[in-house]
């Protein structure tokens, strides 16, 4: 399935040599992540879940560079779904609502889509408000990024 960024592509570069090295170091399967082995164990239920091709929207939270992206990456694949990552520092609300607009035409095909977006924390009310109505058509699952903690505001 396709992988791409709404701000550079992980295929846009054509030497290989100029690829990050945290980019050429991803895990290409649930076997080769480090960390979270119950989570991802053969057999587990999260891992039959996602090899059946049922995904559910959820929540990621951790330091920079505990594989966040990578987990992400590897779900959309697992699932067999379109992979879009969003940057909540460099998208505006056009963007969110264009890639939306995106993630429900593939769904009116049949085929499904992998929403990353990256610390969502940075977002104002109205670039949050924008997922809303989305979440519950099933269009796209949305893997929500953060390196803070998640908290519910009163």
């Amino acid at each position: 399935m396709e992988c791409r960024r709404r701000h550079g592509s992980r295929s846009g570069v054509n030497n290989p040599s100029l690829v990050p090295l945290a980019e050429r170091m991803r895990p290409r399967d649930f076997d080769d992540f480090v960390g979270q082995k119950r989570l991802l164990a053969p057999g587990s239920a999260f891992r039959r879940t996602v090899e059946s091709g049922r995904l559910p929207s959820m929540v990621f939270w951790g330091p920079p560079g505990c594989g966040k992206t990578s987990l992400a990456r590897l779900l959309a694949r697992y699932a067999r779904a379109h992979y879009i990552a969003l940057s909540a520092v460099l998208t505006n609300l056009a963007e969110i609502r264009s890639t939306l607009a995106e993630a429900r035409e593939r769904f009116t095909r049949g085929e499904r889509t992998v929403l990353f977006v990256d610390e969502v924390h940075r977002f104002n009310k109205g670039q949050q408000d924008a997922f809303l109505p989305h979440i519950g058509s099933r269009a796209y699952r949305l893997c929500r990024c953060d390196h803070r903690e998640p908290r519910v505001s009163s």
